[in-house]
């Protein structure tokens, strides 16, 4: 508490300065930092500038020796090594080091003295004794290294030699070892001798040039020469002569095993140069390889390699012998050296492998055919798919530089291994789909037979899956390739032979504008990408071609359970692999490529829909979707599992349904049975309504490629939407034609009043789905939606129409014709003019103009007028002839689809039965084979037939032709060029099927529904049509077929003047109308709202509400003589209050009867006429008040005052 008087006990007070010594201290230690690293960096320039100089000496110095030991070796060996014999490539002789030493391959003096070596070292090999002793002599097991060192040295300086000077050499880099004069040919042949597989050091040598990364150096070799490269490689030269055969054989049978490739190879070339072979003689030597391949193992595969010859049959002739290039075969030797056991190779970096280098040269199998048949044997496809599925999946980036903005580096190696998997996959009992066990043995690790370097001790690949993880990864990045200028298919009498995929592929050329639509605008262009060259573009369309794919799924889905398998069991690891790794690579072609010309082998020749619809369904059972998600490598693991499967299902199901006809579809369970379809339905709708409501995918639907790349998880659920929304709809449609499971499997649970508040509105997720997923939504709530955005609200009308009862089509025709379409919104007052040219009296409050739209839809769409047809069901559709008989037809099509527009604009039904194909000319869908029995059954029936004929169809004498016989005249209208003289066969018969429903529900009306659409979307939007199907179309015009519900109207009945809901007269009229006949209740429903229809949506709807009045104070004798009147504007019945009714009385009424009589018979007379009934004693039957405003238009009247009523006289009995 007090101070002690020891100053290191007080306590220390900062005042928030500092001292001026502790600035200087701070200051002086900055300065000899500063000091020390200025001389550290003068330490550091002195050092290297020491090294500089010794290195600049050193190389001085060796410069220096080497041109001594060149001038020495020239003295000793001559320039032209004219005193050079075998002995000097021995190992105690200095020539091969002294040439090693001082050689530079951009002197010519060294390039040439190297090239003479190369020729004397080719020569005294051949002349006896092999490379072996020539370089080692007697000793290899002491001088091994040594020797080893020198052919490494040796080889790469060959190789070093031809790169260097490559462009010098490029006409010299594709000849033949026959042209062994070459300079380029001498080189590269000595490099195959010295990495021949049978030497020991043979592994050794490649490692060393694997590990100098000569495969660059082959690459830059190989792109020098590209273009004389195409052209050698198609080259094929036939040998002709003889050689002793049996001479031959006898030597390949005496001599060693070990000796024999060398040996062969040697004397065959011999003689080659002295003698030409015969093309029998090398035919039976390439019989004899197969035999001799199992002793010698791949050594004998090479022997043609070593020859320098392919043999090749052709369709044409029985074979031919091309001649391989040095360089191609020593690029075989290397490649193929991971076949050799045991290899001691050291792990290389993917960057310089053979998959980097050499894969991505442009069409690399062109230049190089030889190589390709070596690299798609089995062993070594696998091998490089592994490696390269390896990269592919750490996203390693491993590729050379591009060579041009037209040939990147990924879609050159895509290309090439497209063309290689094709060839592999053709291959019989093809191997890659097989399970392989990888075991540890030494420094490498062994997988069969082919050596890799892998850091597990055992696991599980397959070969098809790597190439497959390759290819999508590569496609991914691949832009768009757009389908070629549509070619017009011609067929002759000759040349008709179409398959019937080649069929199918015409029949959807016909139909991609429609079908393609969507896909077009997913599979847009991106602008930031710059387009490919078109040979490489070609080059990888023409691989992913039917075949290639055939083969791929036959690879992949061999052994996986079909549709018969049990659902209780859940998918095994390489089902969801293969199912995972298929879809993948499917999802990415399809938005790469043409879907016209992949997608119908993949609907017809594989297996693809059952195996993933098999999937799918025991996934589903057995609730294994987040299980995928967690396997699929292409996803990530928070995606939904179902998403790549039904990316590829939905568009190939979808395909498959536009062909399938009715018949397969409900009684065949092709493809899939209706058990499995309602399964299906119950996927689709989930999937939908996560997508687009629960989990909704941010980006816009107008993204095109690039997002797949961007944003694939998104993209992804971008396309299932669309797809699946595609497809849910189109199984509707089956589901219309005939019920398969009930309509309300394909609502959406979620639908509650906040969603249908939020479809109201503009660009909310709702009505998003409402656009593209309107099936999700009950038809009420959709129709609910209709009538709220249609309707013209106008209050008074600036439109009237005169029309004159006997001219009701033709004035509605001039007058309508002139509103712009902002005039047709507006409500439209209608007079009508009497025979006598006198206005009707009355004021049209909405009545009359609903009386004027049911008079001129009857009228127009009347078949006795001629622009409209019946099919056998009574079904309206174009007439096709309809030119025939109006000159302007097409101008009254637009007309009446103003007509139609107008009166679902304002609500009004008609009573316009269409059939279905033509209503799907309103939603502008594509009609197929499927959808002609709604025209004409029995030529649907006939079409089956053919389709399913077991005899010869030529005999039936059919061509490509179409009569049409329309009034008694009949034209011939070709189905494609040159249809006259093309015959129907058994190969084009599905051809013609469709070709012949195109023409009859597309093409021959085609022009009649342009015009009709027109005149339809003045009022009515494309948008608003699309919420509703054809069926749900069919009652958005006309409503129900059947009767409406009587109780449902006098629920919503409000009662006036004296009348209410338990009044006498009121449940006499009740009864009376339950009593009529549909067609009966029909009429009424028109006396009273001049609609026969009732409201979609109930009688809740009918605005104004149905209203009954009582017409008169008393039940007095007067007022029961009246008969009833309506108000339709107001949907409103003035009923007169009759006295009660008994069901004798009513019994007892009969047409034709006398009515007049007691009080107590007038009664049921009166109740008659309270429902518009009287009695013509003339025509001795019953009139409704329909019948007489139709047939006794005259004797009405319509009163001026108050809401339009109709007061019809009555008639005397």
């Amino acid at each position: 508490m007090f101070f002690s008087g020891d100053p290191s006990t007080r306590k220390r007070v900062d005042l928030g300065g500092r001292s001026t010594k502790e600035r200087d201290r701070q200051k002086l230690l900055e300065q000899t930092r500063l000091e020390r690293n200025r001389r550290l960096w003068l330490r550091q320039q002195n050092s290297a500038a020491l090294q500089i100089q010794k290195c600049f000496r050193g190389r001085k110095a060796v410069e220096a020796e080497r041109v001594k030991v060149r001038e020495q070796f020239f003295l000793t060996y001559g320039k032209r090594c004219q005193n050079v014999d075998r002995h000097c490539f021995g190992p105690d002789s200095d020539f091969l080091s002294q040439l090693l030493f001082f050689f530079n391959p951009e002197s010519v003096t060294d390039f040439s003295t190297l090239v003479e070596a190369c020729r004397l070292l080719q020569q005294f090999v051949e002349n006896g004794g092999g490379i072996l002793g020539l370089f080692a002599g007697i000793g290899y097991s002491t001088k091994h290294a040594h020797v080893e060192y020198r052919a490494k040295q040796v080889a790469y300086a060959c190789i070093q030699a031809v790169h260097r000077n490559r462009i010098q050499l490029k006409d010299q880099l594709f000849m033949t070892s026959s042209e062994s004069s070459a300079s380029t040919i001498l080189l590269l042949e000595t490099v195959v001798l010295l990495i021949d597989p049978c030497l020991p050091w043979a592994c050794k040598i490649v490692s060393y040039l694997l590990q100098r990364n000569t495969l660059s150096l082959f690459r830059e070799i190989a792109l020098v020469g590209k273009d004389i490269g195409l052209w050698k490689g198609g080259k094929c030269v036939a040998l002709k002569g003889f050689v002793n055969v049996k001479s031959f054989c006898g030597f390949i049978t005496v001599r060693s095993v070990s000796s024999f490739p060398l040996k062969v190879a040697f004397i065959a070339r011999k003689a080659a140069r002295e003698a030409q072979w015969s093309t029998a003689a090398l035919k039976f030597m390439f019989n004899l390889f197969p035999t001799v391949t199992r002793i010698c193992g791949i050594y004998c595969k090479l022997l043609l390699d070593k020859l320098g010859l392919i043999f090749e049959k052709s369709a044409n002739s029985q074979g031919s012998v091309r001649q391989v290039s040095s360089l191609e075969r020593l690029l075989a030797l290397i490649m193929s050296h991971i076949c050799q056991r045991p290899c001691i190779c050291p792990n290389i970096a993917p960057e310089w492998s053979f998959a980097s280098q050499i894969l991505t040269i442009p069409f690399l199998w062109q230049i190089f055919p030889f190589l390709k048949e070596t690299f798609t044997t089995p062993e070594l496809s696998q091998h490089y798919f592994h490696q390269m599925a390896l990269c592919a999946k750490s996203n390693a980036k491993v590729l050379p530089n591009d060579i041009s903005s037209e040939f990147p580096g990924y879609a050159c190696l895509l290309g090439n291994v497209l063309e290689a998997a094709g060839v592999a996959f053709a291959q019989p009992d093809c191997p890659l789909d097989m399970v392989r066990k990888i075991k540890l043995v030494g420094n490498g690790v062994y997988r069969g037979s082919v050596a890799t370097r892998y850091p597990t001790k055992v696991c599980v690949a397959f070969s098809a899956i790597d190439f497959v993880t390759i290819a999508t990864f590569l496609l991914e990045a691949l832009p768009p390739i757009q389908a070629g200028s549509k070619e017009i298919v011609t067929l002759s009498v000759v040349n008709i032979k179409l398959s019937w995929l080649c069929s199918l592929y015409i029949f959807f050329n016909i139909a991609s504008d429609s079908i393609m639509a969507e896909d077009e605008m997913i599979v847009g262009d991106d602008s930031k990408v710059k387009d490919l060259n078109k040979d490489l573009e070609k080059q990888i369309s023409n691989a992913i071609d039917p075949r290639f794919l055939l083969q791929l799924t036959n690879v992949l889905f061999r052994g996986l359970p079909l549709v018969n398998g049990s659902y209780k069991e859940r998918p095994s690891d390489k089902e969801v692999a293969a199912v995972g790794a298929a879809c993948a690579f499917l999802h990415v072609t399809f938005n790469i490529l043409p879907l016209e010309r992949i997608m119908t082998v993949l609907a017809y020749r594989t297996e693809l829909v059952l195996v993933i619809w098999n999937f799918m369904k025991r996934c589903h059972e057995n609730q294994r979707w987040s299980y995928l998600s967690e396997q699929f490598a292409y996803l990530p693991a928070d995606a939904p599992g179902w998403l790549l499967p039904l990316a590829v299902f939905c568009p190939v199901y979808k395909h498959m349904l536009m062909i399938v006809h009715n018949e397969e579809f409900y009684e065949q369970d092709k493809p899939l049975s209706l058990k499995d379809i309602r399964c299906l339905v119950v996927i689709l709708r989930q999937a939908l309504w996560q997508l687009l409501w629960l989990n909704p995918v941010p980006l816009k639907p107008t993204m095109d490629v690039s997002a797949l790349k961007k944003h694939p998880v998104e993209f992804i659920q971008h396309r299932v939407s669309i797809v699946a929304s595609e497809l849910l709809s189109q199984l509707q449609d089956w589901n219309n034609r005939r019920q398969f499971t009930p309509p309300s499997d394909f609502h959406a649970d979620g639908v509650n009043e906040n969603f249908m508040s939020q479809a109201m509105i503009e660009n909310t997720r709702a009505n998003d789905i409402l656009r593209q997923a309107p099936f999700l939504v009950p038809f009420t709530s959709r129709v609910k939606i209709f009538t709220e955005r249609n309707g013209s609200h106008a209050v008074f009308a600036r439109n009237r129409f005169r029309i004159r009862r006997d001219h009701v089509l033709e004035d509605a025709f001039n007058q309508l014709s002139t509103l712009s379409e902002e005039d047709l919104r507006e409500p439209i007052r209608v007079t009508f003019i009497n025979e006598f040219g006198v206005e009707e009296a009355g004021i049209d409050g909405g009545g009359i103009f609903k009386d004027f739209m049911e008079n001129i839809t009857r009228a127009a769409f009347d078949v006795q007028y001629g622009l409209f047809k019946e099919t056998t069901d009574h079904l309206l559709y174009p007439n096709p002839g309809s030119g025939m008989i109006h000159d302007q037809h097409l101008q009254f099509f637009h007309f009446l689809g103003t007509i139609l527009a107008k009166a679902m604009f304002e609500g009004i039904l008609v009573d316009i039965p269409f059939a279905t194909f033509f209503l799907s000319k309103l939603k502008q869908k594509y009609n197929y084979l499927n959808d002609l029995p709604s025209l004409d059954p029995e030529l649907y029936r006939h079409l089956i037939f053919l389709k399913h004929y077991e005899g010869d169809i030529s005999e039936l004498e059919l061509y490509f032709v179409i009569v049409n016989n329309e009034y008694g005249e009949q034209t011939v209208e070709e189905l494609l060029p040159g249809g006259k003289n093309a015959r129907v066969t058994n190969e084009n018969v599905i051809t013609f099927i469709h070709l012949v429903a195109n023409h009859r529900l597309n093409f021959q009306i085609r022009q009649q529904s342009s015009h009709f659409l027109r005149g339809f979307q003045q009022l009515v939007q494309k948008d608003w049509i699309d919420m509703f199907n054809e069926h749900e179309l069919q009652l958005l015009i006309s409503g129900s077929v059947d009767g409406f519900d009587i109780d449902d109207l006098r629920s919503f009945t409000n009662y006036a003047g004296g009348y209410n809901s338990e009044h006498y007269v009121i449940d006499m009229f009740w009864e009376v109308l339950k009593e009529f006949s549909v067609e009966n209740q029909r009429k009424f429903l028109k006396f009273v709202t001049g609609c026969s229809r009732g409201p979609l949506l109930g009688f809740k709807h009918l605005e104004p509400t149905f209203c009954i009045q009582r017409a008169a104070g008393n039940a007095s004798e007067e007022a029961l003589d009246r008969l009833p009147t309506s108000a339709t504007c107001m949907n409103l019945l003035k009923l007169p209050p009759y006295r009660r009714l008994s069901i004798s009385h009513l019994n007892w009424c009969k047409p034709g009867g006398n009515y007049r009589g007691s009080s107590e018979h007038q009664q049921p007379m009166l109740c008659r006429k309270a429902i518009g009934y009287t009695c013509d004693q003339s025509a001795g039957q019953d009139v409704h008040m329909l019948g007489l405003l139709q047939y006794h238009r005259s004797d009405a009247r319509y009163t001026d005052a108050g809401p339009s009523k109709l007061v019809l006289p009555a008639i005397s009995a």
